[in-house]
């Protein structure tokens, strides 16, 4: 089973992830300052519904692999390392974001679970990052890897539950916090490339 210092680990750099300004923020943001906080909230529900399938796609698809051989799985592992390497030197590369949340402009509510849980379930970005994310805190010699892999995807999503329900509820006051502290938008993508960097470089570190 999972260790306390992998588990504390996860959820250390989920934490680091939540905490910087990236799409899923922004979807909330605009729901909640278009309809209101409820609106936010369902929206949050609905990615987070989204995460969920995406996890179990990941569980179910990288301990087949590793049911096939070990070897393959390591090479996933490795193939996920350099692809958050990857996403992580874009990330520092990119031009800074606009941190402002929209404006408020009255909106219907009735699509927007089911809408969120298209918008994540189809951002193939997201399905990579499940596939490259996911394998990095899984040991097999821990025991089952489908059961470490829905651990991990399941904690990811109550915490991003948490997170998006904290983000719905403060839009307004998170809105002038960013507009106060300029350097977020500066800095948020170099953050998110440092975390996803450190994640690759992580395979290599245990492989000695």
């Amino acid at each position: 089973m999972l260790t306390l210092s992998t588990l504390s680990a996860f959820v250390i750099i989920v934490f680091g992830l939540f905490l910087i300004p990236g799409p899923a923020v922004l979807l909330i943001a605009t729901r909640t300052a278009q309809s209101g906080r409820k609106a936010g909230i369902i929206a949050g529900l609905g990615i987070a519904t989204g995460d969920i399938i995406h996890t179990l796609f990941a569980a179910i698809g990288l301990s087949a692999i590793l049911m096939t051989s070990s070897l393959a799985f390591t090479i996933v592992k490795i193939v996920g390392a350099v692809y958050l390497i990857y996403l992580g030197i874009r990330a520092i590369l990119e031009k800074p974001a606009d941190p402002q949340l929209p404006n408020h402009s009255p909106k219907k509510t009735s699509n927007t679970y089911s809408q969120a849980i298209l918008i994540e379930v189809l951002n193939p970005k997201t399905a990579l990052f499940f596939l490259a994310f996911l394998p990095q805190f899984v040991h097999p010699e821990q025991g089952s890897s489908f059961l470490q892999f829905l651990i991990l995807g399941f904690i990811f999503v109550l915490l991003g539950v948490l997170y998006t329900t904290f983000v719905a509820m403060s839009v307004q006051l998170l809105g002038r916090f960013v507009k106060r502290m300029s350097w977020i938008g500066r800095w948020s993508n170099k953050m998110v490339g440092v975390i996803y960097i450190g994640l690759g470089l992580k395979v290599a570190i245990q492989s000695r």
